[in-house]
């Protein structure tokens, strides 16, 4: 009872599941601690939504493990695992109105009425949907919509919440609001959350950690900040925000484009900083910020994001063709790996 009490709510040991010839998944191990909010990252094809629904049930792995809180549900059917999932089109019932939506899953398991009602109340209560309990789907927007699914899930109160891009058919405002909410909710209730994105944003935003997913396989796992300030592989540092990446002395190196300085006249360079010289060929002017591409003198070319502080859309253009001095501190410059050292090294 002990050990069961210890261990993670979700450990995934060799998973590994393929669809005829193609790998999917390709021997993944991770452990998400209880109360974690843990988004698996990637591309499409990355294997990230393959790998939540063998943790749902969905699919039978190759090969492999699912353990939650210690007992192996490797073969165990969906409704045998203490989990709940969130879908992107939300598979909410049109013909029946939010209350009952919500409730459905505490009527298959026969739950009585009384308690069915103030778990209810207290899952609309939690999304922020309080007195919408008699409205229908088609009257709601977007986003709550998605807030009836969520309670919908959370009312079971699941040991582990499975999310599949749950905001992925929502606008950009509101994908970032629900974004702020959906961690809100999770501090809240306290249920392990396994997320699933390809957006770089929602995964930095949300989460305790990030595993980037990359052709079946996990690339990286950490903290948001370590991800993003710190890839150990080409593909974390292209797919994780912006990075610059130059070939110099037979190495691979990345450097974040708002790492970099431009040196204007009179500027006093750091003796301890790296410095390269080149012509700016592009500037982009996007409101908060402008983005400069320079090509430069030794070869291959860097992405400059500087905020607008003072400077003007028309400032900001005219520095196309000028050449400039650019600087950066030498820990935010990183030697990367490749996949093939990753796998040799």
């Amino acid at each position: 009872m002990a050990e069961a009490a210890a261990a993670p709510d979700v450990r995934l040991r060799g998973l590994r599941k393929l669809y005829g010839e193609v790998v999917a998944v390709d021997g993944v191990d991770l452990d998400v601690g209880r109360g974690e909010f843990f988004t698996m990252l990637g591309p499409s094809g990355s294997g990230k939504t393959t790998t939540l629904r063998l943790i749902a049930g969905f699919e039978r792995p190759d090969a492999g493990t699912v353990l939650l809180r210690g007992l192996d549900v490797t073969g165990e059917p969906p409704y045998a695992r203490e989990v709940n999932t969130v879908f992107q089109d939300y598979a909410l019932f049109p013909h029946m109105s939010v209350e009952e939506n919500v409730a459905y899953g505490l009527k298959i398991r026969r739950v009585p009425r009384p308690e069915r009602r103030t778990r209810v109340e207290q899952a609309l209560a939690t999304v922020r949907l309080s007195g919408y309990g008699g409205r229908r789907p088609a009257q709601l927007s977007g986003g709550q919509r998605q807030r009836v699914a969520l309670a919908r899930a959370l009312v079971n109160q699941p040991q582990v919440l499975l999310l599949d891009e749950p905001l992925g058919a929502l606008d950009l405002k509101l994908r970032q609001e629900m974004q702020i909410e959906l961690k809100r909710i999770q501090r809240e209730v306290g249920i392990t959350f396994v997320y699933v994105t390809h957006d770089q944003d929602e995964a930095l935003t949300m989460s305790d950690r990030v595993a980037v997913f990359n052709e079946g396989r996990i690339e990286q796992i950490g903290p948001p900040a370590e991800v993003y300030e710190h890839p150990v592989t080409e593909f974390v540092a292209g797919f994780v925000g912006v990075s610059n990446l130059l070939e110099r002395n037979g190495r691979t190196i990345s450097v974040r484009p708002e790492k970099i300085r431009i040196l204007r006249e009179g500027d006093r360079p750091d003796p301890t900083a790296h410095v390269e010289t080149g012509t700016i060929r592009e500037v982009v002017y996007a409101g908060m910020a402008t983005r400069y591409l320079v090509e430069l003198e030794d070869g291959g070319s860097l992405t400059v994001a500087v905020q607008n502080l003072e400077t003007t859309s028309a400032q900001a253009l005219e520095a196309r063709g000028r050449s400039v001095r650019l600087e950066w501190r030498p820990e935010h410059m990183l030697t990367l790996e490749t996949r093939g050292e990753k796998e040799h090294g």
